[in-house]
């Protein structure tokens, strides 16, 4: 087994390589500009690797991306097996990553908080305490007329 140092620094190599190869090396349609590799994982005894990519664009470039990656994987192993000089290449393996969906939604749920924050902001413009401003008692001050301080 690999020590984590040495699947990490492969890892950086292959999104290097695979980022690399889709700008310039392919030619396919499907993988234009839009396709952004966000994040490599190797396993621990360097047999496969986890490929993160991110596609701007709506559901249909995300599909066509997906085969486009799908289609070009045999090119973009041999690209990798070349520029790491690995016994053995490992097997690619391409995850659509969820980083913009999970970004929207975090969004999402803050442009909802403000607007609750309004709200309350606005209900509590005019409000008055419901007791004294200060309700605290401080050193010095008068007791109650009861005399209750004592107890």
């Amino acid at each position: 087994m690999a020590d984590n140092a040495r699947a990490k620094k492969l890892a950086d190599l292959i999104r290097e390589v695979v980022a690399q190869k889709l700008q310039r090396g392919i030619k396919d349609p499907r993988l234009g500009s839009h396709v952004t590799i966000t994040d490599t994982r190797v396993t621990g005894d360097l047999r496969e690797a986890t490929v993160f990519y991110t596609v701007y664009g709506d559901d249909e470039d995300r599909a066509s991306a997906a085969a486009g990656l799908e289609s070009a994987k045999g090119i973009l192993r041999s690209a990798v097996g070349a520029a790491a000089g690995t016994k053995f290449t490992p097997t690619l393996a391409f995850v659509a990553d969820a980083l913009p969906e999970n970004a929207k939604t975090i969004d999402d749920l803050l442009a909802k908080a403000r607007a609750e924050d309004a709200k309350v902001r606005e209900v509590s413009s005019g409000a008055q305490y419901a007791g004294e401003a200060d309700p605290y008692r401080k050193p010095g001050e008068d007791e109650d007329d009861e005399g209750t301080a004592a107890e």
